[in-house]
């Protein structure tokens, strides 16, 4: 084992124990610990944006909110009674059809959607790193549990066990070939897509 490793791995462990101490009765401790990792990970992502992506993420959560559609409800009815001449002693800045609101509505529109853009791809790219660490989980239990289906067969074969055999746990036992699914999974959706 590489010095790298092992360092990695007493790293691992330290974040475990200090994960462990909140202790649910509820729960197993296993799973206590994963989603620990994983508030550690997604706080890590969290607090690494830059000040660009802290910015955008400020404005994309504003400009989700309700408050911000309270805002603009309350600001386009105090234009538009203004700019009708409901108001006495207020003159008119942008008369029917309201052309300087729709031109100020849709720059608005166009830098919004630029800052949900730049929150979505950010999002995007933390999603894909997620969804590696994901696949490459599922390939390693994968390889976990055909190794040790293959060694129930060769304890169930050396006890003797006639009712082991079973045709699905010889196709099990073989390695699965991620490219060949995958391969599969698009043959069949252009069929039927």
């Amino acid at each position: 084992m590489t010095r790298r490793r092992r360092i990695d791995r007493a790293r691992a462990k330290q974040i475990y124990d200090t994960l462990a101490e909140a202790s649910n009765p509820l729960l197993a401790d296993i799973v206590e610990r994963n989603i620990g990792i994983i508030e550690v990970l997604r706080r890590k992502a969290y607090d690494s944006r830059t000040v660009q992506d802290k910015f955008a993420d400020a404005i994309t959560a504003f400009s989700g909110s309700m408050a911000f559609l309270y805002l603009h409800a309350v600001l386009f009815f105090v234009w538009i009674v203004v700019n009708l001449g409901w108001v006495p002693g207020v003159p008119k800045f942008d008369a029917y059809p309201f052309e300087l609101l729709t031109m100020s509505v849709s720059l608005e529109a166009i830098f919004l959607s630029t800052f949900v853009l730049i929150s979505q791809n950010r999002q995007g790219a933390v999603n894909e790193q997620r969804e590696a660490l994901d696949l490459q989980i599922d390939l390693l239990a994968e390889y976990e549990i055909t190794r040790m289906l293959r060694l129930v067969d060769k304890i169930a074969e050396k006890l003797g066990i006639e009712d082991a055999y079973d045709k699905e746990i010889d196709q099990l036992c073989e390695p699965v070939a991620p490219e060949v699914i995958l391969k599969e999974i698009e043959l069949r959706q252009r069929q039927h897509g």
